[in-house]
């Protein structure tokens, strides 16, 4: 049996995510890290109140974010953080750690009893916020062998937002979700160009028609358009939708998940 169906038993999951509070020696950084534990926890239990599927951590208010390179104090505040999260909700938890520090998130995914990640460039290299980054899955599908972490699923972007995909240009979409499938991803998430924005319903058809992989919209879904995507999608990725205003960076909302757990539960 697949990681994907060992994590998600039955039906598309939806998958909410928690903005960790800026971490200690971020320029954003004001609270306590038992301030910023207590926040996440409490968004964990909300999510998991209002009938969610899995939450996805990540540390999105570090900007500006370090390429592939986060420090001991972030991957201890996320350790934390996951633990602690863990221990409130019963549903699946995944992790991702900016920019693109995969192997971090799997090491801490392992440590607290996370059960997937999500992993940006995985296949082919592209420009990011962050400047240039390189294609990792050898190192990274070695490194969770090596730490016996082959339980924990992978689940990849490809052709990511807030990125430039200029040097890959004679690469498709579907060509990548190809590339992504024979590198042994557990799952694929595509984007639409930044956070909040919509996916392309021809980019998810395409990248469908290429690989047998599991197919997540990874930004953009609500309420009023995820009926559209519903047939073909495989799991679906909520972040600024469940927030105050649609805007990421708020608290969440309780009337606008269960508003839209109750369109996914017409669906």
């Amino acid at each position: 049996m697949s990681l994907w169906k060992t994590i998600f038993a039955t039906g598309k999951p939806i998958i909410g995510m928690v903005h960790v509070q800026a971490l200690p020696g971020t320029p954003k950084s004001t609270l306590r890290q038992e301030e910023i534990t207590e926040i996440a926890v409490r968004e964990a239990l909300l999510y998991e109140k209002c009938g969610l599927d899995a939450i996805l951590l990540e540390n999105m208010h570090d900007v500006p974010y370090l390429n592939r390179d986060a420090g001991p104090e972030i991957i201890a505040a996320m350790t934390a953080v996951s633990v602690a999260v863990r221990k409130a909700v019963k549903f699946p938890i995944g992790i991702q750690i900016l920019a693109g520090a995969n192997r971090e998130a799997l090491a801490v995914a392992l440590a607290a009893g996370l059960q997937f990640i999500r992993a940006e460039g995985f296949v082919y290299g592209h420009i990011a916020d962050e400047g240039y980054m390189d294609s990792c899955a050898g190192e990274l599908l070695r490194y969770r062998k090596s730490i016996g972490a082959e339980h924990i699923a992978l689940l990849t972007d490809i052709k990511k937002k807030h990125s430039a995909h200029s040097i890959t240009s004679d690469v498709s979409l579907g060509e990548t979700a190809s590339a992504a499938e024979f590198f042994l991803s557990d799952g694929l998430i595509i984007t639409g160009t930044a956070t909040g924005k919509e996916v392309r319903l021809d980019d998810l058809t395409e990248t469908k028609q290429h690989t047998a992989l599991p197919v997540l919209l990874g930004s953009g879904i609500t309420a009023e358009n995820i009926a559209k995507y519903w047939s073909l999608a495989d799991g679906f990725i909520i972040g600024s939708h469940f927030k105050k205003e649609g805007i990421w960076s708020n608290p969440l909302s309780e009337l606008l998940i269960s508003k839209f757990m109750k369109k996914v539960t017409q669906l």
